[in-house]
């Protein structure tokens, strides 16, 4: 009976303590490990786009973007019918502006 009692103590000290010791997720890495780009692909709109949801045309279309907005793309998705779509966040100011402006979407090429 004491022998188990001191084996379920051991247990739960190392059920509570152990966890603190190692790193979330289970593997640490340093800052520089990670390959972050800092070249920003930024593109200024030549004429009036539309503003998807996401990279559909029969999808939401979130507003019009004039002509002269300033737009730094996230990401490219290639459709396969040889469509490009650009997923972008457009400039803007995150303090003074409305917390409720959109400010991604998608755009096709």
């Amino acid at each position: 009976m004491m022998n188990n009692i001191l084996k379920n103590f051991c247990l739960i000290t190392f059920a509570l303590i152990a966890p603190v010791t190692l790193p979330a997720g289970g593997i640490q890495k340093s800052l520089n490990q990670n390959n972050y780009s800092n070249a920003t692909n930024e593109i200024i709109l030549s004429s009036n786009i539309s503003l998807y949801s996401c990279p559909k045309i029969l999808t939401e279309e979130l507003l019009v973007l004039d002509v002269g907005t300033t737009l730094s793309v996230l990401r490219t998705w290639k459709v396969n019918k040889g469509e490009t779509w650009l997923r972008v966040e457009l400039a803007s100011n995150k303090f003074l502006d409305d917390p409720n402006k959109i400010l991604k979407g998608w755009i096709k090429m």
